[in-house]
């Protein structure tokens, strides 16, 4: 019996840039650049139990019926999507990935898993895969292959950049609060935080411009949703004070939030973010050091008898 493992990178966003709500399906337009994270799940599918008739998902510890997990929807869509008759399958996945955190703990699975049903299948291609991605979330897209992304639309359209020349190191510094996208983005209209359509396009060539060869952070790393996600959860404050005094380049939000990220580019980043976080020992929940990874990280493997 052969199985497939892979791992799920958590993503971190470079930035995002709110525009005006699309009057064709009530979905905010983005700019982002969403960043995949050695911080990751990881996802085993293998054939079911003897007797199972339709797909199962086990993920401990995450609330709310198996059913539901967004890694189970991206199974149904692939089966729907190709025709896939193979038998039942068994998606085990131990998260690591804090939930409802800002750090696309979720979609990071769903992606995960329509990487490896291609794979086991040898149906669909990695365009397909964003296609189906798009069904199931805004982050998606640009988890199907890790990297290095530029979202715009509602996070349907992504563009590939470059690997950064270095690995970035981050220090991740979550919080003991959830926050819903929605309750966020409900926030950023009660606030006016939204851009102009034009003012968010401008942004999205500079922003591809300036990260064209991999290089250093520009400037325009600021995330639109930050004041609405503090507004929702003011101990966010804190943890932004945190990464300044870390000395970070930079420091903000990841995506809605609750998360902070202090971002630490250069040879020594990853070492820099180590460091602070010792300095922080003791804090709850812990800093989380992690770094950036490229598409081969989220590559499925095939592994022989993994069950009995």
């Amino acid at each position: 019996m052969s199985a497939y493992r892979a791992l799920a990178p958590a993503k971190v966003n470079l930035g995002l840039s709110l525009g005006p709500v699309r009057s064709r399906d009530g979905r905010h337009e983005v700019v982002t650049v969403v960043q995949s994270v050695s911080l990751a799940d990881e996802l085993l599918l293998e054939p079911a139990s003897a007797g199972a008739d339709e797909d199962e998902v086990i993920c401990p510890g995450v609330p709310g019926p198996a059913a539901e997990n967004l890694a189970a929807a991206a199974l149904r869509t692939f089966r729907l999507a190709t025709g896939c008759r193979a038998g039942p399958w068994r998606l085990s996945i131990i998260k690591r990935i804090p939930v409802a955190a800002g750090l696309g703990g979720g979609s990071a699975d769903a992606a995960a898993a329509l990487r490896l049903a291609s794979v086991a299948s040898g149906l669909g291609d990695e365009q397909l895969m964003r296609e189906l991605g798009a069904e199931l979330g805004a982050d998606v897209p640009a988890l199907v292959s890790p990297g290095r992304w530029l979202a715009t639309g509602a996070g349907e359209r992504v563009q590939r950049l470059p690997d950064p020349s270095s690995a970035l190191g981050l220090l991740l510094l979550p919080l003991d609060h959830s926050l819903s996208t929605a309750a966020v983005y409900a926030e950023s209209d009660r606030l006016g935080l939204p851009r102009a359509h034009s003012e968010l396009a401008a942004r999205a060539r500079r922003l591809a411009a300036e990260l064209k060869g991999g290089g250093s952070l520009p400037e325009l790393l600021e995330n639109d949703l930050q004041p609405a996600a503090v507004s929702l959860c003011p101990q966010i404050a804190g943890a932004l004070e945190h990464g300044r005094q870390a000395r970070a380049e930079h420091v903000l939000v990841s995506g809605s939030g609750p998360t902070v990220v202090a971002l630490f580019p250069g040879e020594d980043g990853l070492a820099g973010a180590e460091q602070m976080a010792r300095a922080l020992a003791g804090r709850v929940p812990a800093p989380i050091c992690a770094r950036t990874v490229e598409a081969s990280f989220g590559q499925p493997a095939r592994i022989v008898h993994a069950r009995p």
